[in-house]
C-alpha cells in the first residue's frame, strides 16, 4: 500500500480512564463513585468484575509512563477520578488524591508526554449519585466547583482539557438503558442528566476562559453511523431517529445552539418529559471549543421496529461483516464519513481523534509474546480512513488509541481486551504487544502503510 504521511506536528497518543485503570478503590481517602454501587450489584458486571484493582495504576503510573515512553508516544489522555478528590463529590478536598494526579503529570512532562485531562469520564461520586445525580438541577454548580479545583491544581502544566466524556453513554445508557452505572431505567430522567451535564460542561468551559489559564478546552463525543438495514423507508426513517437519539441530540446543543426539533417532538409525542431548555443555557453549551473529541469504533446498521419505545428501531447488522470480538462491525469508511460530517454540517476547526481501537481475544504466547494481528489490521485500516478524511479537510490534529492497555471494560469486565499493552490481572505484568509495537513505529515514523 502507498505509506500516507501525517503532518510534523501530529498528535499520536493513547488514553485510558481513571476507573478502568486506576485499582485503590478504597485507599488514600477515595470516595466511592457510581460505579463502585453499580459493580457490587450482582448481574451487573460480566464475571461480578470490579474496578477496585484494575490495572493498579494508582501505585504503577511510573512504571506505565515509562511504556508510554518506550512506545514514543506525544500526548497520553487520562481523567480525573471525582471522588478521589473530593470523596463527597463537593466540600472536603482529598489532597492525597490531588497529588497523584499532580505527580502523574510532573512524571508525564519530564517524560516528553503532553497530558490531556478529561475532567468527568463517568465516575460520580456516589454521594451525589443520593442526591438524584446528574438529574439533580444543583449538578451543573457542583460540576463547576471540581472543574474550578482541577484547573486551581494542575492548570499550566495540564494545557489540554476535556469537559466530558461520552455524555451519550453516561447519561442515555446510565440512565436509560440501564447498561451502565448508575442502572436506571427512565427516559425521562435520561434527558434530564444529559441537559444537566451540557450546563455543567458551559460553566466549566466558561470558568476556564476566564482563569486566563493557557491551554484549550473541549468535549468528546462517540458519534458513529446509524446505516438503515435496507432500502425500505421505515429503515431509513428508523436511522434517521437512531441518529438523532446517539448523535444530533448530543451535537447539535454543542455544535449549533439547539437541540433537534424532530427528536423533541418523537419524545414528546412518546410521553418523555422534556427539562424546559433556557436560552441562556443554550449559549452556554454553545460556546466556541477549540475542538471536538471524536471517539469512533463502528458503524450499527438499524432495521424498524414499531414495538421499541420511544424510538422504534432495533440494532440487526449484515451477517456478512467482519467484527470485533464484541460483535462491533468493522466499518473504517463511516470514520472518514463522520471526520468529514464533523468538517461540512458542522464547521468544526480542530478535531482530535481522542479514542479508537479494537477488542480481540488476546493471550500471552509461549514465546512470551502477544500476536495481535487483527487489531494491527484494525487500526491501519482506521488511520488510513483518518488520513483520507484529512486529505478531502477534515482538520484532525491528534490520535489517541483505545488503549494503552488492557483495562476494566466497563460492564464487559475483565473479558473485554482493547489495549495495545497486555495486562495479566493476576501479577499486574505489562507485555507490548504486536500492536503496541506496530503503533510505536507509526509514531517513529509519522506515516502508516
Amino acid at each position: 500500500m502507498e505509506r500516507l504521511v501525517f503532518p510534523e506536528h501530529f498528535i499520536w497518543g493513547s488514553a485510558t480512564a481513571a476507573y478502568q485503570v486506576e485499582g485503590a478503590a478504597h485507599e488514600d481517602g477515595r470516595g466511592a463513585s457510581i460505579w463502585d454501587r453499580y459493580c457490587a450489584i450482582p448481574g451487573n458486571v460480566q464475571g461480578g468484575d470490579t474496578g477496585d484493582v484494575a490495572c493498579d495504576h494508582y501505585h504503577r503510573f511510573r512504571e506505565d509512563v515509562a511504556l508510554m515512553k518506550e512506545l514514543g508516544l506525544r500526548a497520553y489522555r487520562f481523567s480525573i477520578s471525582w471522588p478521589r478528590v473530593l470523596p463527597q463529590g463537593r466540600g472536603e478536598v482529598n489532597e492525597k488524591g490531588l497529588a497523584f494526579y499532580s505527580d502523574l503529570v510532573d512524571a508525564l512532562l519530564e517524560a516528553g508526554i503532553e497530558p490531556y485531562v478529561t475532567l468527568y469520564h463517568w465516575d460520580l461520586p456516589q454521594a451525589l449519585q443520593d442526591e438524584g445525580g446528574w438529574a439533580n438541577p444543583q449538578m451543573p454548580s457542583y460540576f463547576l466547583r471540581y472543574a474550578r479545583l482541577i484547573f486551581d491544581r494542575l492548570g499550566g502544566r495540564v494545557r489540554h482539557f476535556i469537559t466530558l466524556n461520552e455524555p451519550y453513554c453516561a447519561a442515555f445508557l446510565g440512565n436509560y438503558e440501564g447498561r451502565m452505572a448508575p442502572g436506571l431505567h427512565d427516559f425521562s430522567t435520561a434527558v434530564r442528566c444529559a441537559y444537566h451535564m451540557y450546563v455543567g460542561h458551559g460553566l466549566a468551559v466558561r470558568a476556564f476562559r476566564e482563569s486566563g489559564l493557557p491551554g484549550e478546552i473541549g468535549i468528546t463525543l462517540n458519534l458513529m453511523g446509524r446505516l438503515p438495514l435496507t432500502d425500505s423507508p421505515a429503515d431509513a426513517q428508523a436511522a434517521r431517529r437512531a441518529d438523532g437519539y446517539l448523535n444530533r441530540w448530543f451535537a447539535d446543543p454543542i455544535l449549533k445552539g439547539s437541540y433537534p426539533q424532530d427528536m423533541a417532538e418523537l419524545y414528546r409525542a412518546q410521553g418523555v418529559v422534556l427539562p424546559e431548555v433556557e436560552p441562556e443555557a443554550l449559549r452556554l453549551m454553545s460556546q466556541p471549543l477549540d475542538f471536538i473529541g471524536l471517539n469512533y469504533y463502528n458503524d450499527f446498521y438499524v432495521r424498524s421496529e414499531p414495538s421499541r419505545w420511544p424510538l422504534g428501531f432495533a440494532i440487526e447488522n449484515p451477517k456478512n461483516l467482519p467484527v470485533t470480538d464484541r460483535d462491533w462491525p468493522i466499518t473504517e469508511a463511516g470514520f472518514t464519513d463522520m471526520l468529514l460530517r464533523l468538517t461540512r454540517e458542522y464547521g468544526v476547526k480542530k478535531i482530535l481523534v481522542t479514542e479508537n481501537g479494537a477488542s480481540f481475544h488476546d493471550v500471552v504466547g509461549l514465546d512470551g509474546q502477544v500476536a495481535d494481528g487483527a487489531r494491527c489490521d484494525y487500526l491501519r485500516r482506521h488511520i488510513r480512513a483518518m488520513h483520507a478524511a484529512m486529505a478531502q479537510g477534515a482538520p484532525v490534529e491528534g490520535y489517541f488509541v483505545w488503549s494503552l492497555m488492557d483495562n476494566f471494560e466497563w460492564a464487559c469486565g475483565y473479558g473485554s481486551r482493547f489495549g495495545v499493552v497486555h495486562v495479566d490481572y493476576a501479577t499486574q505484568k505489562r507485555t507490548v504487544k504486536q500492536s503496541g509495537r506496530w503503533y510505536a513505529e507509526l509514531i517513529a515514523r509519522n506515516a502508516v502503510d
